[in-house]
């Protein structure tokens, strides 16, 4: 779908390596990634009883010590070492999350901050370093965490914890704060998508359960949105973290916030300009069109932003503007398509006309939408003659012939619609071009004669003919 141009077999060498073997080196590389390291001497955790094999009242405080024995974190690069221990924590770790699941009266005061204590030594760590230059997410595969075999139970438990019926959150904010969320909100950087996948059910569980840290979350986004766009453009979490705002947005009290109609025009429209936008598009449209389905009003200034920054050298990117569109367009309210319908038909016109046929046909697409045919049809005496020149043109000059098909479907809608004025712009459109073709004939024979003028001029002047 992209325009861009392939990399010529010359380039495809680096240092008598194939690029292709380069990336496999680099991606075998990867799957052993992690930033835990080792402390030089093994960890030696001493077996603690099963939770199940004590009594109720004995089980609070020994919940406490195995949380206290999971604070523990192994080295997973070096995959010989401390196996034993490796296995007793995960064991462990398994065996917390089904006590959280199931059990009552665990949940005493003195357990939150052990088990924020106990998660976040496990999750909180400097992740790699990008390798932006090198790593590509639309083809190179991620970074694995090694030691996911550990960390994703402890996600598992934490999420349990968070839904737990016991769960006070009031307890709960004296551990779980803005810096808690901070570090949690930096993680989203991972490169491991199922590592991305567990932070979004536990931002989400937070921002569903601490109201006090509501506002911070988002502000905290934003800036992470701000970054990416006008500085990074790097950030692997941006796709989970439009999920979790699609869900926010979609909570929004009427009428909407001034802070949230800026989000909107100031962070979610820029988002659309940088290079990976394939990567977090899907979600990126599902926020605006929850925008504008919580206010309408503010349909008017997105299509005019979207159109502000179109792609002009990226087809691909021009491909996804339009089904983007197309998505607003199925949601808009016929006074808000009055407003825009002139810049709107006039971008789509040149769609329309482009050489690439891809871009072209999703163009046309939008008259196999009943919706949008509607507002067409309700509107043709503003939209046909901005369409027309465009449709009528390509009928006769585009070079694939699915485009041509679609194009005369799209001519005979118009003609249904509208025929007088359809008949009208025919007959503007021909005459017109009759007008062109005699100017440029006339064109032509002032510059034959003036070229034999200047023949004539010269072979009088090199005596060839008498002047």
């Amino acid at each position: 779908m992209s325009s861009a141009a392939t990399t010529p077999p010359s380039v495809d060498k680096v240092d008598g390596f194939s690029r292709k073997s380069v990336r496999k080196a680099k991606q075998k590389r990867s799957q052993s990634s992690s930033q835990f390291r080792s402390q030089g001497k093994p960890i030696e955790l001493t077996p603690l009883p099963l939770l199940k094999d004590v009594s109720a009242q004995e089980q609070p405080e020994l919940f406490l010590k195995k949380l206290q024995q999971c604070c523990a974190v192994f080295d997973f690069i070096d995959t010989l070492s401390d196996l034993k221990m490796k296995e007793y924590k995960r064991s462990t770790l398994n065996e917390l999350v089904d006590y959280v699941t199931v059990s009552r009266g665990y949940l005493t005061e003195q357990a939150y901050p052990e088990v924020v204590k106990m998660v976040s030594y496990n999750i909180f760590r400097t992740l790699p370093p990008s390798e932006s230059n090198e790593y590509d997410p639309e083809e190179d595969e991620p970074t694995l965490e090694a030691s996911w075999p550990h960390l994703q139970l402890v996600y598992e438990f934490f999420i349990r914890f968070l839904e737990s019926q016991e769960f006070q959150p009031s307890i709960a904010k004296k551990y779980i704060d803005q810096k808690f969320v901070l570090q949690l909100l930096e993680l989203f950087d991972s490169e491991d998508p199922r590592e991305r996948d567990y932070l979004k059910t536990v931002l989400h569980r937070i921002y569903g359960k601490f109201l006090g840290l509501r506002a911070f979350i988002r502000k905290q986004i934003n800036n992470i949105f701000l970054r990416f766009v006008y500085e990074t453009e790097h950030f692997n979490g941006v796709a989970e973290l439009l999920e979790i705002l699609g869900s926010i947005i979609n909570g929004f009290a009427l009428p909407l916030k001034a802070e949230h109609k800026q989000f909107l025009v100031k962070v979610l429209i820029p988002l659309h300009t940088v290079r990976s936008l394939s990567l977090f598009h899907a979600q990126l449209a599902y926020c605006i069109v929850q925008f504008l389905e919580k206010d309408p009003a503010l349909t008017e200034p997105v299509i005019r932003g979207l159109l502000k920054i179109w792609p002009k050298t990226c087809s691909q990117k021009e491909v996804m503007f339009l089904g983007e569109l197309e998505e607003i367009l199925d949601v808009i309210e016929p006074t808000q398509f009055v407003k825009i319908q002139e810049p709107l038909f006039k971008q789509i016109s040149k769609c329309v006309s482009s050489p690439h046929f891809q871009v072209a046909e999703r163009a046309l697409y939008y008259w196999n939408n009943e919706y949008i045919m509607s507002l067409i049809e309700e509107n043709s005496n503003v939209i046909l003659p901005i369409m027309f020149t465009s449709l009528y043109r390509i009928s006769k000059e585009h070079w694939n012939p699915a485009i041509v098909a679609l194009v005369y479907n799209v001519l005979k809608a118009f003609m249904e619609m509208n025929s007088t004025l359809f008949d009208e712009l025919t007959s503007t459109y021909k005459s017109d071009r009759q007008r062109e073709k005699k100017k440029e004939k006339e064109r032509e024979e002032l510059w034959k004669r003036l070229e034999d003028l200047e023949l004539k001029r010269s072979l009088q002047s090199d005596g060839i003919i008498p002047t």
